[in-house]
């Protein structure tokens, strides 16, 4: 299975809202927030996706995940269920991180065991722990990891 990396272009919207929308319920759902769900088509102007630089991941030409990264930070990536445990999201962090100055950081709510891992195994550690307010839906309070990647 050949993963193809590329940047975002207007034509993958309609895709990596739903990869986000999938994959955000799960994530949310393991946080112990299903509640939380804001779709990609409003979330994206509250929190900003377009500040980043957005990357896709594409199988055989269907769009499967997608990740936006700055210059220090990775702050999204999401992968389609049906294409989970495929080393896509292994491939978009590596894509990223390689256009990407150090240190990196990430958050990643509590809960999501799959993606702690997955970044951990990339080089990143825990430096910190922190709980507030939701970025784009502050009626929900969240507890996150802190990564860095030195």
């Amino acid at each position: 299975m050949k993963i193809d990396i590329r940047t975002y272009a207007d034509g993958d919207w309609d895709a990596i809202c739903r990869i986000h929308d999938e994959a955000r319920k799960d994530e949310l759902h393991l946080a112990g927030l299903s509640d939380a769900f804001v779709p990609l088509s409003i979330a994206a102007e509250r929190e900003g996706l377009f500040d980043y630089t957005v990357i896709v991941a594409a199988i055989e030409g269907a769009q499967a995940g997608f990740a936006a990264y700055s210059k220090n930070e990775l702050a999204w990536l999401y992968v389609a269920p049906k294409f989970g445990r495929r080393g896509i999201g292994r491939k978009l962090v590596k894509y990223a991180l390689d256009h990407m100055d150090r240190p990196v950081f990430i958050e990643v709510l509590m809960g999501n065991d799959a993606a702690l891992a997955l970044y951990q195994s990339c080089g990143f550690e825990i430096t910190e722990t922190l709980s507030g307010r939701m970025p784009g839906n502050e009626a929900f309070s969240v507890s996150v990891n802190c990564l860095t990647l030195k």
